[in-house]
């Protein structure tokens, strides 16, 4: 009895000291103290502040997310077929995958925008491209599904894209890599001057949103990347660029041009 009545004051006293040290400041207690959890937590039914929108990549998908919470909503598919949701293998889907070197079954989606009015988002459409074949989609965010994808020519990979005016007149893309005029094989040492790059202006319907090339420009050989443009400064756009013109030494600049 008197070995039981030892361990169990034992039990207590180690008890005692062990709570003692947990009641030191909580801001001292690392990552996780403080009710870091509680404050991005979003009860069931209750809606998150923010919808984040997330190109997938190599899937060729749009995941959709919320924030703070970090739930995901759904995983819209784009530019790659989803047999879960039938995608790529309906009568409605399947066309939309067809490009003009035939059924293109996976996509790279990269680089979604949100469709604007007087530059603020006005979350109608998420318009987002397709590097691998060049081509840019619209998601109907009433529905959150994939829409219409129109392909893109005079292009060698969609990476400068998808980029939205300010009341979504144009979605802008750029070619990646630029590519002689007309398409031909040829030596990188004859790169100057007949390599260019090509700039589309796809012209949105403000009614229903769909999608038509308007008109394309030829730029210098660049190797077009990122586009913006600012709020009040709408007149310009603003292109990223690599490969200096007239060579294949690297260079990193920018160019600008008036719309």
């Amino acid at each position: 009895m008197k070995t039981i009545f030892k361990s169990l004051l034992v039990i207590t006293v180690l008890s005692m000291v062990l709570g003692s040290c947990g009641k030191g400041d909580s801001k001292k207690n690392g990552a996780l103290s403080g009710n870091a959890a509680e404050r991005v937590y979003v009860a069931p039914g209750e809606y998150d502040e923010f919808y984040a929108f997330v190109s997938g990549g190599f899937s060729g998908q749009l995941a959709v997310y919320g924030l703070p919470s970090g739930r995901l909503f759904k995983v819209i598919p784009v530019f790659s077929v989803d047999p879960e949701k039938s995608y790529g293998f309906s009568e409605e889907t399947k066309p939309m995958l067809n490009t003009s070197h035939g059924f293109i079954p996976w996509g790279d989606s990269h680089h979604p925008d949100i469709s604007q009015t007087a530059g603020e988002l006005d979350g109608r459409y998420v318009f987002i491209n397709e590097n691998n074949t060049p081509r840019i989609a619209k998601i109907d965010l009433t529905t959150f599904e994939t829409t219409e994808i129109i392909e893109i020519p005079n292009s060698a990979g969609n990476h400068s894209s998808s980029y939205v005016t300010e009341n979504t007149e144009y979605v802008v893309a750029g070619t990646r890599f630029s590519i002689p005029y007309p398409q031909k094989d040829m030596p990188i040492k004859e790169y100057k001057g007949n390599f260019k790059g090509a700039l589309t202006f796809i012209k949105v319907d403000p009614k229903d949103g769909g999608m038509e090339i308007k008109f394309q420009l030829m730029m210098p050989g660049f190797n077009y990347d990122f586009i913006a443009s600012w709020k009040r400064c709408f007149s310009w756009l603003v292109f990223l660029y690599y490969l200096q013109y007239g060579g294949s030494t690297f260079f990193v600049g920018s160019k600008c041009f008036s719309k």
